[in-house]
């Protein structure tokens, strides 16, 4: 008998979250919360799942929809590689299994963006199959547990967790015990302040015994952040607005943003205006500075953002405006835009006005 997973499993009867996607055993439903639970705290995250889960009420819906209307409902979550390889893996789903969203764990696992605990999750609990999920809050549960001193952001340390994850797992009630360990890393052996006083668990856990537990789980360090300067042209003109879809291989591919030019240093607006760029998107047009408004930084997991919008007024579109989509104010809600620039047009006022 495992003694710790009855433990996990007793408590989360008393302690464990009533949450929407815990009333279904559809996977296409578990999948889709996962995906938006990634990097997203649950507050935020369950307003997402109940909107796509109401829009797309099943994985053919999903695949049918524009890519634009996926990543407009996805708009504020960021990492938005998320709402594209969700996109494409609804259309997998059509395309090689009928539309019937799988429930084999290769299967699910060979979808697009599933890496191993998606996968996990999805099977386990959609069909109570035998997969050991491993997220942050697992991994932090087991190493105070088992006061592992193994890095989790190498190699090593995540077969290891891994291994010791399918040790632990209630093969009688994968669904139950997965969801048990992640809500008591959530709630109980909390990142800080763990609740260690009144933990079920206390008495067999060597991190607490060893006075290690602030130390575990280990981490080998941080990624480098990298800063970047963005200079933006919010550019009027007849009471509409240009703007240009984010181009493939950068932050935010495929949102609707402002024209932008990127410096290595933060420039002064005449400086901007003298550089190239700027000339290669205005020509020779004459142009009248509204207002400049500089943002506060706007962090990224990779990259620190500095923004400034310059807002100019034009009588004429540059030639430059035909690669471009240009929108009244009133249009701007019908395109997904990412979160700064949102947060730049509520500083302004609404629509840019």
């Amino acid at each position: 008998m495992n003694r710790i997973a009855d433990i996990l499993i007793d408590w989360y009867e008393t302690n464990g979250r009533d949450l929407p996607w815990r009333q279904t055993r559809d996977p296409y439903r578990i999948w889709l919360s996962e995906v938006i639970l990634q990097q997203t705290r649950i507050a935020q995250g369950t307003d997402y799942y109940l909107r796509f889960a109401e829009r797309f009420p099943d994985v053919g819906a999903l695949a049918a929809a524009a890519e634009d209307e996926v990543l407009k409902l996805w708009q504020g979550l960021g990492y938005y590689s998320r709402a594209r390889n969700l996109h494409a893996a609804a259309r997998e789903v059509v395309a090689l299994h009928g539309g019937r969203f799988p429930t084999d764990y290769a299967d699910v696992r060979a979808l697009k963006g599933v890496g191993d605990y998606t996968a996990a999750a999805v099977c386990s609990i959609a069909c109570d199959a035998p997969y050991a999920v491993v997220d942050g809050n697992v991994y932090r549960v087991l190493a105070r547990l088992f006061d592992l001193d193994l890095a989790i952001d190498t190699g090593e340390g995540r077969r290891a967790f891994a291994a010791l994850a399918d040790e632990q797992l209630d093969r009688r009630r994968p669904a139950r015990y997965n969801q048990a360990i992640m809500d008591f890393g959530a709630l109980q052996c909390t990142p800080v302040r763990p609740a260690c006083g009144d933990c079920p668990l206390h008495d067999r856990c060597l991190s607490l015994a060893a006075g290690t537990v602030a130390e575990r789980p280990v981490k080998r360090g941080k990624t480098q952040v990298r800063p970047r300067h963005l200079n933006y042209l919010h550019l009027e003109c007849g009471g509409r607005i240009a703007l240009r879809r984010r181009p493939q291989g950068d932050i935010w591919q495929g949102l609707y943003d402002l024209p932008v030019i990127e410096s290595d240093r933060p420039l002064e607006f005449t400086e901007l205006t003298a550089a190239a760029p700027f000339r290669e998107l205005l020509g020779t047009l004459p142009f009248r500075l509204v207002r400049t408004t500089c943002m506060p930084k706007h962090q990224l997991s990779h990259q620190s953002l500095h923004a400034v919008y310059h807002r100019l007024e034009l009588d004429a579109w540059p030639p430059a405006a035909g690669e471009w989509t240009v929108v009244s104010g009133d249009a701007l809600g019908d395109y997904a835009i990412p979160r700064l620039l949102d947060r730049y047009f509520e500083r302004i006022g609404s629509g840019g006005s």
